[in-house]
């Protein structure tokens, strides 16, 4: 008697041997092979080698997933690196802006995860509060009072957030031209230019208030 040597034949893990960490480690391992668009339960099934009812057991449907893919997300994001020196700021705050940004332009999942979908669960945003407070505060420190020194941090981390969102569109667009194609830049496109270009003007802004 023959026997099956088919590899695609092994025994898959019975249901309730995989963990909720396992399945979003693993989540977060497809999508950076086939994009969150297409992460599907079937797929992340196969690749975890689990029946399909195992993910779904824990995740009733794909929004759940990528609900706690967000959040874990959001959780391991470091908002503050670099930190921001009181007694330096204009140049820590252009690092920590900059940082930021490459963080998002590196990591396609966590820009679609956090600034793309934009779902979060209320610790996830307590966190997010929480790691901004260092920043601001050492802004305060630098000479702005908490209003201006929270408006300051604010249209930083928008201006950074924004930027690598269309960046990320602009990847994600067939046909989209490139921002400096033939040596042209295209009004309308994000690039480096016009975000150091917006940078300065915010840091020139808060220099201004500070002097005054």
């Amino acid at each position: 008697m023959g026997t099956d040597t088919n590899p695609d034949t092994r025994k898959r893990r019975d249901r309730g041997s995989i963990s909720v960490d396992e399945i979003l480690t693993g989540a977060f391992d497809v999508a950076a092979q086939v994009s969150i668009d297409n992460l599907s339960m079937p797929v992340l099934a196969k690749h975890l080698d689990v029946g399909v009812t195992s993910i779904y057991w824990y995740f009733r449907r794909k929004d759940d997933l990528l609900d706690a893919m967000t959040d874990r997300a959001l959780e391991q994001f470091e908002f503050t690196v670099p930190s921001i020196d009181a007694s330096n700021w204009r140049v820590s705050l252009r690092d920590h802006a900059r940082t930021m940004r490459e963080h998002f332009r590196d990591n396609p999942i966590l820009c679609d995860l956090v600034l793309i979908r934009g779902k979060f669960s209320g610790r996830a945003v307590r966190g997010a509060l929480h790691k901004i407070e260092q920043p601001v505060a050492a802004l305060i420190e630098a000479g702005l009072d908490s209003q201006q020194a929270t408006a300051t941090y604010g249209a930083i981390s928008v201006h950074t957030r924004g930027s690598a969102v269309l960046e990320r569109i602009q990847a994600k667009s067939e046909g989209c031209p490139a921002p400096r194609a033939h040596g042209k830049r295209y009004i309308g496109f994000a690039d480096d230019i016009d975000f150091e270009y917006i940078l300065e003007s915010i840091l020139d802004h808060a220099e201004t208030l500070i002097a005054s």
